[in-house]
């Protein structure tokens, strides 16, 4: 009964907003009643919603009124933010919102309250893994993420920039201009520093939380980017750059990658084109430290294969210059993340290599997953026995001449010459 009521409520609410005679006030009080009824919940959907939203945009009631309206229907949606109602995608859902957030920032800027401007942005937060919406949504991001913005949700729209990654690459981007993609990266900024993450001993607190570390993480991808690439400033990365200059800190931020790539945007650092962009920008930035942490990407993660001899080659180039110009002594990390057995990255790198394996359809599934996570494990413990030869190999070393070749680099400021004499066989994984 409660579902039919509110169908024939949702059919004369539609044709009042259509009309656009009926007092805006009435409708007002009208959906304000709405609060003790739960319309979406007992529809178990948020369409209405999202139709009422956009029927009172097209409307011809003013514009504030409109505003005052479709907040009201967002503030009642609001109340569903958190459960399965709103998380049902639907393609359709996602422009109104965006409508919305468009009118709303134009009445901030007059001076008005923000009101239900957060709660939209949580909304679409549910939605954005659909449609491709990057040249409407750019505008409001970049208004929202600055700190002395009045929604006050720069936290929240970090977390859209980031969840939205695979759009800034798309063809829709190729017509925002240049400005405005300088804007949006301006707005940014760096993605640790916001007013509601707290600073202990002036760092950036909670790097655990991958939240800001995901947009860090965005951004690295953004600088293997010829669209994006040119836009990105050092300050972007001056937090990422503090955080990723310890061990713990890399291991967050490969942790982090991985994710991405599993979760997001699967052709995230996948070429070694995109890698050695990313890396020739993050230098030119002077971000040593996480071009790094791109290099560790490259020699940890199986990106590519390892008869992919083209590929390694150019990465081995590549490589041999970040640390014959920036210092051996940086080399030690890299040995120590391609060694390394974290149990939870090699969770998360298993789920990665297994990204292309299709067994779900069959009825042996659990055997046929198990083994298959079997014969990847063997694969990835044999892989990291062959890219420490192939780096020892590159650098000309063997274990114990490894040893003293990086002691002295981390004795040595400035530029460290390197041989690469490619003459030395590892047999063996080390054990030191």
């Amino acid at each position: 009964m409660l579902g039919t009521a509110i169908l024939v409520f949702h059919q004369q609410l539609q044709a009042s907003i259509a009309s656009g005679r009926t007092d805006p006030r009435i409708i007002t009080l009208v959906l304000s009643s709405l609060n003790h009824l739960d319309p979406f919940r007992a529809m178990n959907s948020g369409l209405f919603g999202f139709e009422w939203i956009t029927g009172i945009l097209k409307s011809g009631y003013p514009e504030h009124d409109r505003y005052l309206l479709a907040g009201k229907v967002v503030q009642l949606m609001g109340n569903e933010v958190d459960t399965q109602t709103l998380k049902r995608f639907s393609l359709d859902w996602v422009p109104p919102l965006l409508d919305f957030l468009s009118l709303s920032e134009k009445f901030h800027a007059k001076g008005h309250p923000p009101d239900m401007g957060f709660t939209a942005l949580q909304i679409l937060l549910c939605h954005l893994v659909i449609g491709d919406f990057g040249p409407t949504l750019l505008p409001i991001l970049t208004s929202t993420l600055p700190h002395n913005h009045p929604l006050q949700s720069r936290r929240l729209a970090l977390n859209i920039f980031h969840r939205f990654t695979p759009k800034w690459f798309s063809q829709q981007m190729k017509n925002v201009s240049n400005e405005d993609r300088g804007n949006l990266l301006r707005a940014v900024g760096d993605p640790f520093q916001s007013p509601d993450l707290p600073l202990q001993y002036g760092k950036p607190e909670g790097t655990a939380d991958c939240k800001p570390m995901m947009s860090a993480i965005t951004l690295v991808e953004l600088a293997s980017s010829d669209l994006w690439r040119k836009h990105l400033s050092r300050s972007n990365f001056n937090s990422f750059e503090e955080v990723v200059s310890t061990e713990e800190g890399r291991k967050g931020a490969l942790g982090c990658m991985l994710n991405e790539v599993t979760q997001t945007w699967s052709e995230f650092l996948r070429t070694p084109d995109k890698i050695i962009a990313a890396i020739e920008r993050l230098e030119e930035l002077r971000c040593l430290n996480t071009a790094g942490v791109v290099i560790l990407w490259a020699w940890t993660t199986g990106v590519m294969t390892t008869a992919d001899h083209d590929a390694w080659k150019r990465i081995e180039s590549v490589t041999l210059k970040f640390y014959h110009t920036h210092g051996i002594g940086r080399l030690e990390a890299l040995k120590s993340h391609i060694i390394d057995t974290n149990e939870a990255i090699e969770g998360d790198h298993l789920e990665f290599l297994l990204q292309g394996i299709d067994y779900k359809g069959s009825p042996r599934r659990p055997a046929i997953a198990k083994r298959a996570e079997e014969r990847y494990l063997i694969g990835l413990h044999v892989s990291r026995v062959c890219r420490l030869r192939r780096l020892y190999h590159l650098f000309g070393c063997d274990p114990a001449t490894w040893k003293e070749m990086v002691a002295v680099g981390q004795g040595v400021d400035g530029e460290t010459g390197v041989s690469s004499g490619r003459s030395v066989t590892i047999p063996v994984l080390p054990t030191d």
